[in-house]
């Protein structure tokens, strides 16, 4: 079997993130928990793929900016909350991070590492119970609902196009149990 790198060139190749303000490339290799800045779900609901669509008609995975002193858990489970309605079912599994380098002067944040950083990308099983909370300093949250695969693959073509490739690479480590728990 051809190795991730070759199976999801999108998702390993280099990125600038300019609305970060950062260079990027994804890893396996989970970061040290001092530099995870963003933690991001992808959420399974029994076989459905649990996403967010916001008022720019873009699909998403929830997720977002760690809180001071916040753990990896409690910000996938405030921020599922947040923008999906959702609570955690199960552990976290670690799929990989985007590790990041900020040409920034400032972190996003004081709490935060600079200039280097990484965002975390989790599965876990997850339940929908509710609205998403909406907090005023997130995004607006217009419809959350949990998708097939290849539909949530699909839309969250909206969000970027190596998007499909990090849920493929989840569901494989889900299906085989080869994702370490965070």
């Amino acid at each position: 079997m051809a190795s991730p790198h070759d199976r999801f060139p999108l998702l390993f190749a280099p990125q600038r993130w300019e609305w970060a303000g950062v260079d990027c490339r994804f890893s396996t290799t989970p970061p040290e928990d001092g530099l995870v800045t963003n933690v991001h779900v992808v959420g399974f609901d029994g076989d459905r793929v649990v996403l967010c669509r916001d008022d720019r008609d873009v699909w998403f995975l929830p997720g977002g900016t760690r809180e001071p002193d916040e753990s990896v858990a409690a910000c996938a489970a405030r921020e599922l909350r947040e923008e999906a309605g959702a609570v955690l079912r199960g552990p976290l599994h670690v799929i990989g991070a985007h590790h990041a380098v900020s040409d920034l002067p400032a972190p996003y944040r004081s709490h935060q590492p600079h200039p280097e950083k990484a965002w975390l990308w989790c599965f876990a099983e997850v339940g929908i119970e509710g609205e998403p909370d909406n907090p005023d300093d997130g995004e607006t949250v217009l419809e959350v609902r949990a998708h097939p695969l290849a539909e949530a693959l699909r839309l969250l073509l909206t969000d970027g196009s190596w998007y499909p490739e990090l849920v493929t690479l989840a569901a494989e480590q889900r299906a085989a149990g080869t994702a370490p728990p965070w």
